[in-house]
């Protein structure tokens, strides 16, 4: 798969990186810059090389038309700051100011583009509704630059039909993604523990069938375990719940103790009378949850147990909090995954913490991102490569055009 040094002599080219920049933000404030941080190391890569680095990305789900609150505006100081360097910042995507801001670059310089959704041929479903979009991107350089891994699994003009308009390679951030992933997937040191955790079960029912032929071991938690304490036929009170997958997970269940995978549920669970940090706060016992009561962590119990289960691990993969870590009665399971993470790594395991709300989750509990080997900055295109699925911002990379 090619990467920068095949696209030649970059000095004065005008290179199209696709980035991802979606970071949280409180009004105008970046509340963790991770993205940004993991894109700057392939932008100063080619500033360096003397490219004229044009970089495009997304903030939020605009509707194809600009909204000032999903504005990058925000993004251009933090940028500029970790590049050491002024990013100029374009007002609009393909239009007068960007090609105003691409034609007075000198060599080295950095432009940022407004975001790309708040054009609709972006996310368009057809190829021919991309297309005009796709062209009028591709004519602002000479080259394009893949490196928004978080964006990888989606068929957008950014990131699939610009790479069939000019020379393309693979940046630093997306092919170190792709090779701790082949890791996971292909040969992942054993035992190998993976731990699943969010709101939404059916998000996460494609992986866990995938990984019951690859992992050794399953964790659950968050929203999800809860869906999987209904198949087994325990009282779940008002927590969050899956009816639709109930079945499934009875048969996960089953198909794991028949072919010798461990699923790990909690043992304890902490619960409240209502989805807030005032709530009045209980732990009990995982299958004696009160009817008028919600779960809302994995109990303290659980938190040992599933310590106990990644601590001989050599390979893990966490996706999805334990927990509704924002508020601080229930973050203390996703900090003692966590914790059992670090000690993982510190003892040689390959630790990968798949990207969106767990690397969130990791940063706003205090551990930095060198406390664990890898932490992607893509949780859906992390979770679709573990599904087995194509991805194609990746597919097109490799194809002859």
């Amino acid at each position: 798969m090619a990467d920068i040094a095949s696209l030649g002599d970059l000095r004065g080219k005008r290179v199209l990186v696709r980035s991802d920049l979606n970071v949280p933000l409180d009004g105008t404030t970046i509340t963790d810059d991770g993205r940004i941080r993991a894109s700057v190391p392939t932008l100063r890569q080619l500033s360096e090389a003397g490219a004229r680095v044009i970089v495009c990305a997304h903030l939020g789900r605009p509707k194809g038309a600009p909204e000032e609150k999903y504005s990058l505006r925000p993004v251009v100081g933090r940028l500029s700051e970790l590049l050491g360097r002024d990013v100029v910042f374009a007002t609009d995507t393909v239009g007068e100011s960007a090609r105003a801001a691409v034609d007075g670059m000198a060599d080295g310089d950095v432009v940022l583009l407004e975001n790309l959704r708040f054009n609709a041929g972006e996310t368009a479903k057809s190829d021919e509704d991309r297309a005009e979009f796709a062209d009028a991107l591709a004519g602002l350089a000479d080259a394009f630059v893949s490196d928004g891994f978080g964006v990888v699994h989606r068929k957008q003009a950014s990131v699939y039909d610009v790479a069939t308009r000019l020379p393309s390679a693979m940046g630093g951030l997306v092919h170190d993604e792709v090779e701790v992933l082949k890791r996971l997937t292909e040969s992942p040191e054993r035992p190998y523990a993976v731990v699943l955790g969010g709101a939404k079960v059916a998000d996460k029912l494609a992986v866990i069938d995938n990984l019951m032929g690859t992992a050794d071991r399953l964790l659950i938690g968050g929203g999800m375990l809860f869906t999987f304490l209904a198949a087994q036929g325990h009282e779940i009170g008002t927590s969050l719940f899956d009816a639709d997958s109930v079945d499934a997970c009875k048969g996960y269940l089953e198909r794991a103790e028949r072919e010798g995978v461990e699923i790990v549920l909690p043992v304890d669970v902490v619960v409240g009378r209502e989805f807030s940090a005032d709530t009045e706060v209980d732990t009990v016992a995982a299958d004696a949850i009160p009817a008028d009561t919600m779960g809302l962590d994995i109990g303290p119990e659980s938190a040992r147990l599933y310590a106990e289960k990644l601590a001989d691990a050599r390979t893990v993969f966490w996706n999805g909090p334990m927990g509704a870590f924002e508020m601080e009665p229930f973050a203390a399971g996703t900090k003692a995954v966590a914790q059992a993470l670090v000690d993982a790594t510190e003892g040689g395991a390959l630790t990968v913490v798949g990207g969106g709300d767990s690397a969130a989750a990791v940063r706003q509990l205090g551990f930095s991102d060198d406390q664990f080997g890898h932490i992607s900055t893509g949780g859906g295109a992390s979770l679709e490569y573990l599904e087995g699925k194509e991805l194609p911002g990746i597919a097109i990379l490799t194809k002859e055009h």
